[in-house]
């Protein structure tokens, strides 16, 4: 039997897109507006394609660097990558896209459309920064809805922040309000909860909206119920078998990584036999070490994380304000879940990750995409195809957590039954 095919709208680098081909459906097409991301995506597709027949050495000789993007991506077929469409969803793309969409479908039903509209203009942070109010993407989830007229898929799910909850329009009309009468009004029965990774087996406190729509209005109780997992597990089990590196040390291609790591590795499908990539972390700077001794003894003492207001003048880089106070995180590796990665890590601050005080430094983007549970063999691409880490911190902090896609899913795949 055909697995089921879905359209991954507003795709970032594929996070709910993968959950979702783990657990056995089929991406028609991929629309990103980002072009960073959709080199991402156009890498994971000749990835799956390539997995699918029997020809991933020709991905562990990219990862390896004997040969480069452009070689590798001509080693599949081109529709393969044209599938990714990097164009911004607004009204004067759509028909194209719809164009696109329609070839690839090639007169196929579409069971599922997946994806959340960017997050800045509802998030709590972005309106404290100011200038949301009349912001483009507060629209985006009415373009979103010309999809399900168009493809009339059998359900949809829709991630967003927490702060489209409050999130109101000019005339204070709540946005999520709108969101579900929008739906509604095209014939779709909508459902949601605020999931939290951490009470599903992520080792990360993340909470997103995930609202969930069945074609046909009077529909009800469909939500698919997720089991909840404790991992058992902790930040530095999520960290095994990656090598001790320093601030300023690693690399983007492939790093030796021990072969015993922990089970939870395996259980959240992030452990791979394929080569691991972007172990690299960024360089410390004075700065840096001298506000990491002051938040490593908050940390130590309270059990908190500074507040970057709380900082010596002469150590703060950023305006004082009401956003992104928690600039530089403790990640602690006793714990049992860490703090939500952020797609801003690259440039509002180090991770220190601690109690090794070996290891004063940030995140690896490897690490932060285990947070995010992408598996190992997931590599993160930058626009020009040369490797970036601030364009990989960005795509990973912006990401669904893989394993919480998978794990909708698995379940909501049960519904089509």
């Amino acid at each position: 039997m055909a697995n089921y095919k879905f359209l991954d709208l507003f795709a970032g680098a594929g996070g709910l897109s993968e959950g979702f081909i783990q657990a056995g459906f089929d991406p028609i097409a991929h629309v990103e507006a980002d072009a960073a991301a959709c080199a991402t995506l156009k890498t994971r597709q000749a990835f799956h394609w390539l997995k699918k027949n029997n020809q991933l050495q020709t991905y562990v000789e990219y990862l390896q660097g004997k040969i480069n993007r452009e070689e590798f991506w001509r080693s599949v077929p081109k529709n393969v990558l044209d599938s990714v469409i990097n164009e911004y969803i607004g009204h004067e793309r759509l028909d194209l896209i719809f164009d696109k969409v329609d070839q690839y479908l090639n007169g196929n039903k579409l069971d599922l459309v997946v994806g959340g509209p960017p997050c800045q203009a509802y998030s709590i942070i972005g309106r404290a920064r100011g200038n949301m109010k009349n912001d483009p993407r507060n629209h985006l989830y009415v373009y979103y809805a010309k999809f399900l007229e168009r493809y009339k898929p059998k359900y949809f799910v829709f991630e967003n922040v927490l702060g489209l909850f409050s999130a109101k329009d000019p005339n204070g009309d709540l946005y999520f309000d709108k969101v579900k009468a929008l739906f509604n009004s095209i014939g779709y029965a909508v459902e949601y909860k605020v999931l939290t990774a951490k009470d599903h087996g992520i080792l990360q406190n993340r909470k997103r909206i995930i609202l969930i729509g069945k074609k046909g209005i009077r529909n009800k109780d469909f939500y698919p119920n997720l089991p909840l997992w404790n991992a058992d597990a902790t930040v530095w089990d999520l960290l095994s078998g990656l090598p001790k590196i320093k601030a300023g040390e690693g690399t983007s291609l492939p790093c030796s990584v021990a072969n015993e790591v922990h089970p939870w590795l395996e259980k959240a499908n992030i452990k791979t036999d394929l080569p691991v990539t972007w172990h690299q972390a960024r360089p410390n700077t004075q700065q840096d070490l001298e506000i990491y001794r002051i938040v490593v003894d908050v940390w130590n003492n309270n059990k908190k994380r500074l507040n970057y207001n709380d900082l010596p003048d002469r150590l703060k880089s950023h305006k004082v304000s009401k956003s992104f106070t928690d600039r530089f995180k403790v990640v602690s590796g006793d714990l049992t879940s860490a703090h939500t990665v952020v797609a801003h890590m690259a440039k509002d601050g180090h991770h220190y990750i601690h109690p090794d005080i070996n290891q004063n430094r940030s995140l690896t983007p490897r690490e932060a995409a285990r947070l995010q549970t992408f598996p190992d063999d997931y590599f993160f691409e930058s626009q020009s195809g040369k490797p970036s880490r601030t364009s990989a911190y960005k795509q990973i902090g912006n990401a669904v957590p893989v394993f919480l896609a998978y794990q909708i899913a698995k379940q909501l795949k049960r519904n089509f039954k």
